[in-house]
């Protein structure tokens, strides 16, 4: 889906763009500033079996002259991200291909034929104007989520998405609902429920991303994924350019 594509290639460009100043908070939390003696932790309670797996050595990695600790909250942060980009996408995909959608067209004439074909097929036969609104949005959560609040690599959250209604310096017009547990339904849980459920999303973040790339990569070239081939349409367009349409 060139959506989900688009969503992680911009939270991507961000992480590997951005780099804040200032000093570094310690901590020991699981869910802060990542040392990494946590990543073992973390490791040994996500995956018992295979545990703690680093062969490239990217936690003992320092980037933009950071301190180790501060790369491990980079890098804990964009696998956070692109997780929920690829769960998001995974469960988009499926939705899509079973021909479900909202009711309306999505331009003025009416037309419902851009929900007919697979995912990126349907993105495809979006207007301009309709993917521009996708991009910015997407684009302004990325700008919002690194510039609000105590920054990952300074202390903060890895994986925490800033309250709109904490930075109305950031964004002066009200905003009904946060993006993250809009409902507050995750205030009264206990400590030990939000870390299992931090565990969950992780784990099920790394499933994601070789679900959704398996079905793209199935509609690539057929037969690369068996257990999908016929299940997935092929697609004959390009997933990396998302205001081309139809084949290359």
């Amino acid at each position: 889906m060139k959506l989900a594509l688009i969503s992680t290639l911009l939270a991507t460009a961000n992480a590997f763009t951005y780099s804040p100043t200032g000093t570094t908070s310690p901590t020991t939390s699981l869910n802060a500033l990542a040392t990494k003696a946590d990543l073992v932790t973390l490791a040994e309670k996500s995956n018992p079996v295979l545990k703690y797996y680093d062969p490239l050595q990217l936690a003992s990695t320092t980037i933009y002259g950071e301190s180790q600790d501060a790369s491990i909250a980079w890098l804990r942060q964009a696998e956070i991200k692109h997780g929920r980009v690829a769960m998001a996408a995974f469960v988009g995909y499926i939705v899509q291909s079973n021909g479900i959608h909202f009711p309306t067209a999505q331009n003025t004439a009416g037309d419902l034929s851009q929900f007919s074909g697979s995912p990126p097929e349907q993105w495809d036969a979006l207007p301009d104007a309709a993917k521009w609104q996708i991009i910015l949005f997407v684009g302004f959560l990325e700008w919002f989520s690194e510039s609000a609040g105590t920054h990952y690599m300074r202390g903060g959250k890895p994986g925490a998405f800033p309250k709109f209604s904490d930075h109305k310096d950031l964004v002066p017009h009200p905003v009904p609902f946060n993006l993250f547990d809009p409902f507050g339904l995750s205030g009264s849980r206990s400590a030990e429920k939000k870390e299992r459920g931090l565990i969950s999303e992780l784990n099920n973040g790394r499933l994601a991303m070789i679900g959704i790339f398996g079905f793209l990569a199935e509609q690539k070239v057929d037969g690369a994924v068996p257990l999908l081939k016929g299940v997935v349409k092929h697609y004959d367009g390009e997933f990396m350019a998302p205001f081309l349409a139809g084949p290359m």
